[in-house]
């Protein structure tokens, strides 16, 4: 099933048992209300609905999709609305939304462990963290909006995975509706169950196909008490592959990231993005963003100085600038963080999630770029991302007269030409963002029968009716 194909038509009477089943304030069918959770960040989506279910519980999920299931009736999940490749927007289907699932219900520091419901958001889970003297590392750019259930259901990356991992390394336990409308007790905040299969694995990046997620336990981390920030000039991808590893043996793990953002793409900050300037005066063809942590005070600032110190000695970097402030950090990640946003103005484009192994990311690049020339000289190719863990976003637009609608015709041509470089490299099509609806097709061509067989069956056996996010995941 596509985002293209048609649903029957939910029945008035679902329609009033769910009405009643969540009662006043949990559900809308007003127009306005609705609006903006049909329509995805990058405007390629536009969905329907014939209701809006904002339940309040976990007891009120499990009414709604216990109904829905006794009828067959087909629930699109839906957390901040932050995903990019169109998983969260319904097609017809009743869209069941958790942003009413607010409450932060235990904190527990000396387990170093905190539960909250789906609807908090990943920057609430970072304050809440933070009042309790800890830290909760996942960090991205619309950490303001994005939410957690969203982001255990899309396993999200984000800037820090490098040294604490995607959200499936950072889960200690799951509360969800199963698509029968029985609840998932999962909610545990042991590191060690040595019991069985580790079922909470399969609601992490599982896009809302195998229940709702309701309630999670997060890990968190002792707070660091030095942060170092630099913006450094390099030569090329490999010398950042160089440079990554050199900061590791010299910090001993303390590299929090680590991200790479070619000319083009600052370039494009610089004019689209108000109140941003050029970090380094060299304006040189790559740039590394990186940032270092340490429990000591003063720790990660003297660790930074001697990794510039000898990279500049041995010709790594050619030109460097160091944040003096919490304000001049912020800018620093803002010129990385706005690349996106960036690429709006200039027309919109073919963008890739993709990842390959670090040791091979400047021979892909290379490889890449001569593969989008042959398939069309014109392209434009902007590359960023988070180098440290191999995760690059290819982004290609269209010439700046060429024609916006006639390039993104070519989209899925396109696609296949990058998404074959990447699967020479043994990388994946999909490094953070998910399948949804843009890939799922897609990455059956990069999938092994027995894969795909296997991911059928899991679903098969939660989910026989098929009955949640049915467009997403084979």
């Amino acid at each position: 099933m596509d985002a293209s194909s048609s649903l029957p038509a939910v029945a008035p009477a679902v329609i009033d048992e769910l009405k009643a089943a969540l009662g006043e304030g949990g559900w809308t069918e007003d127009a306005f209300e609705i609006a903006p959770h049909l329509t995805e960040w990058r405007g390629r989506w536009t969905g329907e609905t014939p209701i809006l279910l904002t339940p309040r519980t976990v007891e009120e999920v499990a009414a709604a999709v216990r109904i829905c299931a006794a009828y067959g009736v087909a629930i699109t999940p839906q957390g901040g609305n932050t995903g990019l490749v169109g998983g969260q927007i319904p097609f017809g289907e009743v869209l069941l939304s958790t942003k009413k699932l607010r409450r932060v219900r235990e904190v527990t520091p000396l387990d170093d462990a905190m539960t909250l419901e789906a609807g908090v958001t990943l920057l609430e889970a970072q304050q809440a963290a933070e009042a309790a003297g800890r830290r909760f590392p996942l960090s991205l750019a619309a950490e303001g909006t994005a939410t957690i259930g969203g982001n255990i259901s899309t396993n999200a990356g984000g800037t820090q995975v490098l040294r604490y991992g995607m959200m499936r390394d950072l889960v200690l336990g799951i509360e969800a509706v199963l698509p029968n409308g029985e609840i998932f007790h999962g909610l545990k905040r042991l590191r060690k169950d040595n019991t069985g299969y580790d079922l909470k694995q399969l609601f992490i990046g599982g896009e809302g196909t195998l229940g709702v997620i309701t309630a999670a336990t997060l890990k968190l981390f002792p707070q660091v008490r030095s942060r170092a920030v630099a913006i450094v000039g390099v030569d090329s991808p490999a010398a950042s592959i160089e440079l990554l590893a050199r900061a590791k043996a010299e910090t001993a793990g303390a590299v929090e990231a680590f991200e790479l953002m070619k000319r083009l793409g600052m370039t494009w900050v610089l004019k689209n993005i108000p109140d941003t300037r050029e970090p380094l005066e060299s304006a040189p063809d790559w740039y590394v963003l990186i940032e270092l942590a340490d429990g000591a005070e003063g720790g990660a600032e003297a660790a930074m100085e001697r990794l510039l110190e000898t990279a500049f000695e041995d010709g790594l970097i050619s030109d460097a600038a160091v944040a003096q402030s919490d304000a001049q950090r912020a800018e620093f990640w803002r010129l990385r963080e706005e690349h996106s946003a960036a690429l709006k103005p200039e027309g919109g484009g073919w963008k890739h999630d993709v990842s390959v192994p670090i040791s091979r990311i400047p021979e892909f690049i290379v490889e890449a770029d001569a593969a989008v020339e042959a398939f069309h000289p014109a392209a434009r190719v902007s590359v960023f991302g988070h180098i440290g863990d191999g995760n690059l976003h290819y982004d290609v637009l269209p010439s700046a007269d060429e024609d916006r609608a006639a390039f993104i015709a070519l989209w899925k041509e396109g696609s296949a030409v990058v998404h074959g470089v990447v699967d020479r490299y043994d990388g994946s099509i999909s490094a953070e963002h998910g399948l949804g609806r843009l890939k799922t097709e897609e990455a059956r061509d990069y999938k092994s029968p027995e894969q795909v067989a296997i991911m059928s069956a899991v679903r098969q056996a939660i989910d026989p009716k098929r009955i949640m996010n049915p467009r997403v995941l084979f």
